[in-house]
C-alpha cells in the first residue's frame, strides 16, 4: 500500500459510475484505471464459467457503502 492510499476506505464512487460505482471505487482505492478494470472484469466474467461476474458485482454492490455514507 502506498502513502496516497494509506487509510483510504473502499467505497462506491458517486461520480465515476456506470451502474453502481463498484468497480470505480475499487479502482480508486488501489490507484488503477476504472476503464481498464471494467474491461478486464467483463472479459474475465465472459471467458470464465467459474467466475460469476454478475453475482459478485451484486454482492459487492450490497456490501460496499457509497462515498457519502
Amino acid at each position: 500500500m502506498n502513502a496516497t492510499n494509506a487509510g483510504a476506505h473502499l467505497t462506491r464512487s458517486l461520480n465515476d459510475r456506470m451502474i453502481a460505482g463498484v468497480l470505480a471505487g475499487v479502482a480508486r482505492r488501489f490507484g488503477w484505471s476504472a476503464t481498464w478494470l471494467r474491461i478486464v472484469y467483463v472479459v474475465v466474467s465472459i471467458a470464465s464459467a467459474a467466475f460469476p461476474g454478475i453475482l459478485v458485482y451484486l454482492i459487492l454492490w450490497l456490501l460496499i457503502p457509497n462515498e457519502s455514507d
